[in-house]
């Protein structure tokens, strides 16, 4: 009789079981469906999307060129003038930058999401919520950041496999750089960042720093004090720098390079002593290519590397 009764039981329990069963099923196919998924950036900030964002603006041309190689969908960029790899995106409407956002432009172009800068728009992200978009922090003080910007873009993009090529790609470099070393002189290096009336000595821990660092170079301020308000950045000791005497004298600049060398160079002919020292007695005093120095390259840091080693390694050679 008891057996009966449990077969019995069980009978009118399978259609119970089976809906519950379809009920879970649906549920992830729902969620699969909408390819929900969330990536954690460089703020700490987990971020959730319902599918790929199919409208997104930057802050930043480094970025602009990530996002872009990626495949991301940009309705706005900034206002930044174009390198010639992005020259496609000139009519991209223009939103601003990380020091400044246009908040009317980014309401009109209805963005699903804001890239810009941890340091530079964290206290931006809660009036980007406000206009109904997501923001996505990161930085690149290093080359290593640059790798992990892709892979956090490459998440959010769900192109894991591009941006691991990308990564890879980078990885190459640096390795192909790294042979490239063995045996070489040492190569001693100022590196300024510069405004007209402003210099400052990059740090290893800066971008341009750390690309010194990975091309063999001796960063001559290595061991400067930083600024409290630039951490990357040291204010510039003549005394020191003729010391260290310096093979080259590299200048970098948001705006525009020549103008900028031309006041470095006013500035040293104030002091005599810097006639003293090897990069000016060899006309080695260079500006470098503001899309590539000046802020972060993206991609093209490959690039950057590149025209450092041609710039040391080839003058090594014909001396």
């Amino acid at each position: 009789m008891n057996r009966q009764l449990t077969f019995v039981l069980l009978i009118m329990l399978i259609p119970i079981i089976i809906s519950c069963s379809n009920v879970e099923i649906n549920a992830s196919e729902d969620r699969n469906g909408d390819m929900t998924h969330s990536i954690t950036d460089f703020s700490n900030e987990s971020i959730s999307f319902n599918g790929v964002p199919e409208r997104i603006v930057v802050l930043s041309n480094g970025d602009l060129d990530m996002i872009t190689a990626l495949g991301g969908k940009v309705v706005g960029r900034p206002n930044a003038s174009l390198p010639d790899s992005l020259v496609e995106l000139t009519d991209v409407e223009q939103i601003g930058s990380t020091h400044e956002i246009d908040l009317e432009k980014v309401t009109y172009v209805q963005p699903e999401i804001v890239i810009g800068h941890t340091q530079m728009n964290l206290g931006d992200r809660p009036t980007i919520e406000s206009l109904g978009a997501k923001m996505v922090l990161s930085h690149a003080q290093s080359v290593t950041d640059i790798q992990e910007q892709l892979q956090l873009f490459g998440e959010m993009l769900q192109q894991e496999d591009k941006a691991n090529q990308l990564i890879n790609s980078i990885d190459e470099k640096v390795e192909e750089i790294a042979q490239l070393q063995k045996g070489a002189d040492e190569i001693r290096v100022l590196l300024i960042y510069g405004a007209p009336g402003t210099y400052m000595a990059a740090l290893p821990n800066s971008l341009s720093g750390h690309m010194l660092e990975l091309v063999g170079a001796h960063n001559i301020a290595s061991d400067f004090p930083s600024l409290e308000a630039f951490p990357q950045y040291a204010q510039l000791n003549s005394e020191r720098i003729v010391e260290a005497d310096p093979h080259y004298i590299l200048l970098m600049s948001h705006g525009d390079s020549e103008t900028v060398k031309e006041g470095f160079i006013k500035e040293m002919e104030q002091n005599a002593a810097w006639n003293q020292i090897t990069a000016v007695q060899n006309n080695a005093v260079d500006v470098l290519p503001n899309d590539l120095f000046g802020s972060n390259p993206g991609t093209r840091i490959t690039e950057a590397l590149d025209l450092l080693v041609k710039m040391f390694y080839s003058n090594e050679e014909q001396s």
